[in-house]
């Protein structure tokens, strides 16, 4: 989670990899007026929001549904803003723990990846307004934060070891 630019999508490509599981990028499933509007640059409403994060949440349940319980299931990972904790609720309301990797990063190492991020249909101008949308992760919140300043790998390992050790034994 964490706003455009900080590595969302790099980070979760590579743990997906490590756990040989399904990997989902959030922005595929934004429907094509949220699309319009984030190219554009405008920032998107809680209502523009809310069936985006329906979608993804709904792409977790699928998920479950489709996973035979026998076998060994790392579940999947998305990447995806999550930028206020009420859109974490929205896709914490499946029958499964969702953990999350909160991504930060200075506002101008932000500013600098997307304006040389080639081929997203997001404007770079949409940062700000991300910026001040975003609540960090509150400590009652399953989860861990770093910075997408951090080699991937480094994210990555320190991301699995939480994991390992969030897992009920």
């Amino acid at each position: 989670m964490g706003v455009s630019g900080a590595g969302k999508s790099t980070v979760a490509r590579a743990i997906a990899e490590r756990l040989d599981a399904p990997f989902v990028d959030a922005d595929d499933l934004h429907p094509p007026a949220n699309r319009r509007k984030l190219g554009a640059g405008e920032p998107l409403t809680d209502d523009d929001r809310s069936p985006w994060l329906a979608a993804v949440r709904e792409h977790l349940r699928e998920r479950d549904r489709m996973a035979p319980e026998s076998t060994s299931d790392h579940g999947v990972v998305i990447a995806c803003s999550a930028l206020r904790r009420a859109y974490r609720d929205v896709l914490r309301d499946v029958d499964r723990a969702v953990f999350f990797v909160e991504l930060g990063a200075d506002p101008e190492l932000l500013a600098d990846r997307l304006a040389a991020r080639r081929g997203h249909f997001a404007s770079h101008r949409i940062l700000e307004s991300q910026l001040a949308t975003l609540e960090p992760l509150d400590p009652d919140e399953n989860g861990i934060a770093y910075s997408g300043s951090l080699p991937v790998e480094q994210v990555v390992d320190r991301v699995l070891a939480a994991l390992r050790s969030a897992r009920p034994r």
